[in-house]
Parts: structure tokens; sequence; C-alpha cells
């Protein structure tokens, strides 16, 4: 019988502590997360942003602003107020917001490459029209893929972060963060029942919310190559500790691969100094700061290491 009491105590107190973890990010997280309306040509929309700056500054996803050049903002205050879009990104499915009132303190970013698998998160949102929702779970995946469109262009977002924390409509563009409370992911998919996704918020997208920010447009590098992961030799496993490169399976003519010397069939392994294991990995290195600065490569062909040096225009220049 004591054994059954300690046992039920002990329930109980994971039970408490879980519970002061989740109420403790709904209080640092909540007041900074606003319901979105957006009305377009293709009718009226919804979803959350989160105020990442002292001076009415929110990112959302680009898919909840898609069409509109700004809205109304409603926040757990009572405070409501226009907002406008700054920039949006399909690309990476995220969108600055400038609300014209805000006196809310701003969310502290996380760094979502720190993730663990396992580790708990908290949803804080707007679904379904219910304000101010908090939902808990676990981060069940890393590295997950989500392809996104704009025109003619796709590219995959890297990184996805895969939780079970419940995700409805109206999640998109709120916030995910960590038991600290620190913004880790920006809500952007309900991939299906039990299984949310979101953006990470790490260097790669901060340096897109910085671009946002300051020019309203993300500009992005070209190197003019695609490729496919293949095993890397075992002496290069053994010298690098790296299993995969990325095998050159297109260049396109005049590009700054071609131009460099990359060739059909050579195998990237590290491009900046930083391994290249697929195509995300080099993607990771196409933003704006990339444009027309000097990019080192190293490539395997026929068995020998071979370095050139390419120097990636912007997306869209050509």
């Amino acid at each position: 019988m004591e054994e059954t009491e300690d046992t039920g105590r002990a329930e109980d107190a994971a039970l408490d502590a879980y519970s002061r973890v989740v109420t403790g990010v709904a209080a640092r997280v909540l007041p900074a997360v606003a319901a979105l309306s957006v009305r377009t040509a293709r009718g009226a929309g919804a979803g959350s942003a989160v105020v990442i700056g002292p001076d009415g500054l929110l990112l959302t996803s680009a898919h909840v602003v898609q069409g509109a050049n700004g809205g109304m903002a409603a926040f757990g205050d009572g405070t409501e107020t226009r907002f406008r879009v700054v920039g949006a990104d399909p690309l990476s499915d995220l969108a600055v917001l400038r609300a014209d009132e805000s006196g809310v303190p701003p969310v502290e970013l996380g760094d979502a490459d720190r993730l663990r698998i396992g580790q708990l998160v908290v949803a804080v949102g707007n679904p379904m029209g219910l304000a101010g929702s908090v939902t808990a779970g676990v981060v069940s995946g890393l590295g997950r893929s989500l392809p996104a469109r704009d025109g003619r262009l796709v590219r995959l977002i890297e990184d996805v972060i895969q939780t079970d924390a419940a995700l409805n409509p109206g999640n998109s563009g709120g916030a995910l963060a960590d038991s600290a409370g620190r913004v880790v992911g920006v809500n952007t998919a309900v991939a299906g029942y039990g299984l949310g996704l979101a953006v990470p918020v790490n260097p790669t997208t901060r340096q897109i919310v910085a671009d946002l920010t300051d020019a309203g447009r993300v500009r992005r590098a070209w190197l003019g190559v695609a490729g496919a992961p293949v095993p890397l030799p075992p002496e290069v496993t053994a010298r690098t500790g790296q299993r995969r490169g990325l095998r050159v399976v297109e260049v396109v003519p005049g590009s700054p691969a071609g131009v460099a010397g990359i060739y059909l069939g050579d195998v990237i392994v590290s491009a900046g100094g930083r391994p290249v294991q697929d195509g995300q990995s080099l993607q990771r290195l196409m933003l704006g700061p990339a444009i027309g600065v000097r990019l080192s490569v190293t490539l395997l062909r026929k068995g020998a290491y071979v370095d050139v040096v390419a120097v990636p225009t912007e997306l869209g220049s050509r």
C-alpha cells in the first residue's frame, strides 16, 4: 500500500513539473502571439503571428498573408491593430509584418538546430478561430523537408521540425517554443492527424528574416548545379567522418558552376569549408551573403580530390 502511495506521489510530482513548464511557456509566449485576419481576392483568411521586435515587428507564415498587403492583428490583451506586410518569402514560407500599434514585448528567439527528438515543445496560436490556444507535445522528427513553390521556382524548406503538438487551421504563423519559452519554430502546416510541421528558427531563417525586414525580399545565390546524395568511398569517410556527398547530375551551361569547372559525375564533398551531404546542405549556403563571393568547392573526381572556386550569382538575375 505504501509503495502504491509513493508511486502515486511521484507521478503527481512529474505531472506538476510538466504543468509548470507548459504554463510557464504560455505565460511568456501567449501575450506576443496575435490572431491575424486578412482579406484577398480569394476571400477572407486567418492565421497567427508572433512579435519578434520592439517596434511592432511580427513573424508569420508567408501563405497566411499570400495576396494581401495587410490586415488586422488582435492580441490577447484586447489590442487590435492594423498591420502591413513588410516582406514575404514563399520559398521559406516566412513573412515579416509591422503592426501600427504594439506595446507587446517580443519573444526570445531560440535555435532549432539544438533541438533533440523527444524534447518538449509548446505550440501557441489561434486554431479554428480559438484565440490564444496552447498545446504541448514533443519533437517527433527533425531534418524533414517541405516543398515550397514561388511561381515556377520550387525549393525544399530544410530542417523542418515535426511535432505531435496538436496543430489545426489557424495555427500557421504561430509560435513553437521550447521548454524555456524560446521560439524555435513557426508553425506552417498540418501534415495529417497527429502530425504538425514548423519552419525552424536557426541561422538560415534568421538571415531570411533579416533580409525581409531590411529589403522586403530575400536575395538568393545561384550556383547552377543539381545533384543527388551518394555514399562516399570508405577511405574518404574514414578521413573526414563524412558519409555522403552530392553527385552532380546537371550543370547549367555558363553557370557559376560551369565556369568554375564543375562537371557531370563530380561529387561535391564540401563548399565554403562546410560538408555537403545533400541538396539541402548546398541550399543552406545559397543566401544573399554568398552572391558575388568566391566559394571554394572540394570535389571527388575519379577518386581524386579537386578544388575549384565558384562565384555564385543572384538567382533570377541571369
